[in-house]
């Protein structure tokens, strides 16, 4: 993620990525340390992601360089094809992906996608794409048989979308993604699942481990050289430290969570005075992800902040909703 701020705002955004979230890119010196402990970690191959990685065409084409002098695979790029306006434009940058040897497209294609860019632009991408022999995918090319009857070169509100795709549009289209509900679509499952309280999501769960937040099935790796576990997002470890060896107690909010779950973690969360919304949380993860927010505005008794904790995620995650 060489980025974090996008062109969009979708709803699922499990980074909470924004046209106002912190500007700039990765630089080239992070590249390079990241990729070099990539490889050190016994990866091969990555894809890019956002962000919008467009919005600094210059600094992607830089990434995609250091990935290949580094032995690191480029599998392919994504895109909610913002920046496609016209088939000049695209061929001009087909042209320049294919010179630092990149050669295939993840572009997105969706209803929360089309409440900031117009559908016709991924199409338009895709078309020029097949048209040049460049790879790409659609993601998701099935939602646009939902959309059929929208206008294609505009964007549309939720208030269009509803009318056009059906009033629930927001739940089934991520029920059909299958989306995790972190990041900005915790605002997805607090508006369509009941609410329960914290007793009774709790019920049964003490010792429970979060063993996600150490996966490396499909984690990223931010602007920073931090390590955004594929679990939880929100939480920032260096990734350098992922590498090598994270420090025992360090990290004592994640620490809390991998070790005994959400249980442990509202045990912890409550000695530092946070107190839970009377009116109950979706789910478990629900009530991680605002125990997690309360202690990044907050820190611990001496007024620190927890380092693992990215503050302005969880602020993000609850705006464009």
């Amino acid at each position: 993620m060489p980025n974090y701020e996008c062109s969009a705002a979708c709803r699922h955004c499990l980074y909470s990525c924004s046209p106002t979230r912190a500007n700039g890119y990765m630089t080239e010196a992070m590249m390079g340390e990241v990729l070099g402990l990539l490889r050190e970690g016994g990866c091969r191959s990555i894809h890019i992601g956002g962000g919008e990685p467009f919005l600094d065409f210059d600094g992607l084409l830089t990434l995609i360089n250091k990935a290949n002098k580094l032995g690191v695979m480029v599998d392919y790029i994504e895109t909610n094809a913002s920046w496609a306006t016209d088939e000049k434009v695209i061929v001009e940058t087909l042209k320049a992906l294919r010179k630092v040897g990149a050669d295939t497209f993840c572009i997105s294609v969706d209803p929360f996608h089309a409440e900031y860019v117009p559908y016709a632009y991924p199409l338009r991408l895709a078309q020029v794409c097949g048209k040049y022999g460049f790879g790409y995918f659609l993601w998701q090319e099935r939602f646009l048989r939902k959309m059929r009857d929208t206008n294609p070169d505009t964007t549309h509100d939720r208030a269009a979308l509803e009318k056009s795709i059906g009033k629930d549009y927001i739940r089934d289209t991520a029920d059909a993604y299958g989306i995790r509900m972190g990041g900005r679509a915790v605002n997805i499952e607090a508006e369509y699942q009941p609410l329960k309280s914290v007793d009774e999501l709790l019920k049964n769960a003490a010792g429970n481990r979060c063993d996600g937040l150490v996966s490396t099935g499909h984690y990223h790796v931010d602007m920073y050289g931090k390590f955004l576990p594929p679990g939880c997002t929100g939480y920032v470890i260096p990734l350098e430290e992922v590498v090598r060896g994270v420090p025992d107690g360090k990290y004592p909010v994640f620490e809390a969570s991998l070790n005994g779950g959400s249980a442990a973690l509202y045990e912890f969360a409550k000695r530092l005075e946070f107190v839970a919304d009377e009116r109950g949380y979706a789910s478990q993860c629900a009530l991680c992800f605002h125990i997690r927010r309360y202690l990044s505005k907050h820190g611990n008794h001496n007024h620190d902040k927890f380092a693992e904790l990215d503050e302005q995620h969880y602020e993000e995650s609850l705006m464009y909703y």
